[in-house]
């Protein structure tokens, strides 16, 4: 007699859904498809991933087969093991994420590389970073990287390219590949056959009898995640959030700033003062429907993009199928300056012999070239439809267009609210980009502009917004004892009303709360003086000791926070030297950071008999212990 074992129905249902087992090792993937060269990338926005895939297109010129590959993916143990394959090169195209830490998806390669004590005798390796010299930590990911190859035994193929967001990271790339692939043919053996590769990587379905139900409508990764959400949420599954509240801050101005309440309810989804929202914008949609008008297409056509490459990981370039109108609102970057290679391969379908010219001159590494691309894309600020409206006989399919542009990236916000007084709330605060260009366009910032019209209302549509919750270092101190030095011009608040309602709170708890002191700018007090009542409600509650704002332009001359901070600069020294204040920035990395860093140095050596050299070493220790954060952005 027989025996049948039976599996719990929920189990079964588990091990249905189970996928094939991903391939976790680099080195057998190359072995199996023939591939010599592999281009990791640490991406954050997906910038040092497309530069990754064009060095991976880019290895056909040279006889080499190359593979862009994400290092989340893979066991990066398996480096040594590179010598295995014949004529082998690794390349790292790694970009620096926030004071100098590693892209999300890094994050494990990076921690393996410090523990490392592998021989990587006899792997040939080059490393381009992605970095913005505003930063104090410049290209720090990318430096790290480098060296630490070196260290383990690495053979640097060629020089550390060093790509500048500040200035034209595009230029700082194509200046970097220009002389990188010559040394890597010396290096190989091999020559370069001339031909500039415009290979599609992904081929067109248009499907025409599809079950809507299995089509794409914006989601990231899951099909109907948003109407039936699950956790956990994260980047690849983001939560639906219910905005319950959206308020202009400013009395007056020509700008709008804005005041968003973001309901996480039932999320599961835990913050704390100082960390990051992610929010999931859409492009406008008149942008979206002139984009088909131009191109004579029916947005509304279902179609799928499949990988050539059936080894590849990246099966379709976003979620497929989808609708054109689906990619080019919710998957595509169409507002960004179009990058070089994108303007090489679209120029193919300029009918016009001139206009054809000047794309490919645009996409080249002739100064006259460079310089027509910083003059016509760059400084013009053209985006794809501007590029189309002005080059009018190009007139590229669109599912080329969709191939070639980047992902439609999402935004981070400093929280401003805190979760001990705010658990199941995440507010944002935040000012619309709206600006002129000189071809005589209006361009608007694509989140800030959606955020506007988020708008509650009573009509049973609750505006909704995609979001998941990213951790930062910018931390109040552990004792609430500590005093805390904050200094934050306009939306550079946002992360000290959290601060502020966290010590109101901590206050309340009968704790001792130490000095807690504001340093704030803005233009004109009548105008866009940002939660100016809150500010002076948790000042008259004696939370906010010491309220300094330096308004810019209510005086002849312009008065910004490093002014008032060197007016006050024995009491700065007082808090930070003697009784160990932390100190926060958050703003401007540009001017305002450097300035205040500034004012900082000055207070040391006036106050503290410090010279120039202690002070700046003064600061840098502060940093390193964690007493002086930065949430910055140029």
């Amino acid at each position: 007699m027989g025996c049948t074992l039976s599996m719990p129905r929920d189990r079964r249902e588990a091990a249905e859904r189970v996928t094939p087992m991903r391939e976790t090792s680099f080195i057998e993937k190359m072995k199996k498809t023939s591939r010599n060269v592999v281009v990791f990338y640490g991406s954050q926005t997906g910038t040092a991933e497309a530069f990754a895939t064009r060095l991976a297109k880019d290895a056909q010129r040279y006889g080499l087969k190359g593979m862009p590959a994400d290092p989340e993916e893979y066991d990066m143990s398996e480096l040594s093991r590179l010598t295995e394959v014949e004529n082998c090169l690794a390349v790292f195209c790694m970009a620096t994420y926030g004071e100098g830490d590693p892209t999300d998806n890094a994050q494990d390669f990076y921690d393996w590389l410090q523990a490392a004590d592998d021989s990587l005798e006899g792997v040939n390796y080059a490393v381009f970073g992605l970095g913005n010299k505003t930063y104090e930590h410049f290209n720090a990911m990318g430096k790290y990287v480098d060296r630490r190859l070196a260290e383990l035994g690495g053979k640097r193929v060629f020089e550390l390219g060093l790509g500048d967001d500040d200035g034209n990271l595009e230029e700082d790339f194509l200046s970097w590949k220009e002389l990188f692939w010559p040394a890597v043919c010396e290096l190989l053996g091999v020559d370069a056959t001339g031909e500039d590769c415009c290979v599609r990587q992904f081929e067109l379905v248009t499907h025409t009898d599809t079950n809507m139900n299995q089509v794409f409508t914006g989601e990231m990764s899951r099909l109907k995640s948003y109407q039936t959400q699950r956790s956990p949420f994260d980047a690849k599954n983001p939560f639906l959030a219910t905005v319950t509240a959206n308020r202009k801050l400013n009395k007056g101005g020509s700008r709008h700033l804005m005041h968003l309440e973001l309901d996480i309810s039932g999320s599961k989804l835990r913050y704390d003062a100082g960390d990051h929202v992610a929010v999931y914008p859409t492009n406008d949609a008149a942008l979206v429907d002139r984009l088909g008008e131009v191109l004579g297409v029916d947005l509304d056509t279902v179609f799928s993009l499949n990988n050539l490459d059936e080894e590849s990981n990246k099966k379709h370039p976003f979620p497929c199928p989808t609708t054109y109108r689906t990619a080019l609102t919710h998957y595509l970057d169409i507002t960004s300056p179009p990058r070089t290679n994108v303007l090489y391969e679209l120029a193919q379908y300029a009918t016009d012999p001139q206009q054809q010219d000047m794309m490919r001159k645009m996409a080249s590494v002739a100064a006259e070239g460079k310089a027509l691309y910083q003059s016509w894309v760059l400084a013009a600020q053209r985006h794809i439809l501007a590029v189309l409206e002005d080059i009018s006989s190009l007139r590229p399919p669109v599912d080329h267009l969709c191939e070639l542009l980047p992902r439609l990236q999402p935004r981070y916000y400093s929280i401003a609210s805190s979760a001990k007084v705010h658990p199941t709330s995440v507010h944002i605060c935040c000012v619309v980009v709206e600006y002129s260009t000189s071809t005589g366009r209006t361009n608007k910032g694509v989140a800030t502009t959606w955020l506007r019209n988020k708008v509650p209302t009573d009509n049973g549509h609750p505006p909704l917004v995609p979001l998941y919750v990213r951790k930062s270092q910018f931390r109040l101190p552990f004792k609430a004892s500590t005093p805390v030095v904050m200094i934050g011009p306009g939306t550079g608040i946002a992360p000290f009303m959290g601060f502020l309602q966290e010590r109101a709170w901590q206050k309340e708890q009968g704790k001792d709360v130490g000095e807690t002191v504001l340093y704030y700018g803005c233009r004109h007090r009548n105008e866009d003086f940002l939660y100016q009542e809150e500010l002076e409600e948790f000042e008259r509650m004696g939370v906010l000791t010491q309220l300094n704002v330096a308004f810019s332009r209510d005086q002849e001359h312009k008065v910004y926070v490093q002014h008032l901070m060197k007016q006050n600069k024995k009491h700065l020294w007082r808090l930070i030297h003697t009784q160990n204040a932390h100190l926060y920035v958050c703003g401007d990395a540009r001017n305002m950071a450097r300035d205040v860093q500034s004012a900082l140095h000055q207070a040391a050596e006036e106050v503290g008999g410090l010279t120039h050299s202690q002070a700046v070493d003064y600061f840098k220790r502060l940093m390193t212990k964690g007493r002086y954060s930065q949430d910055v952005w140029s």
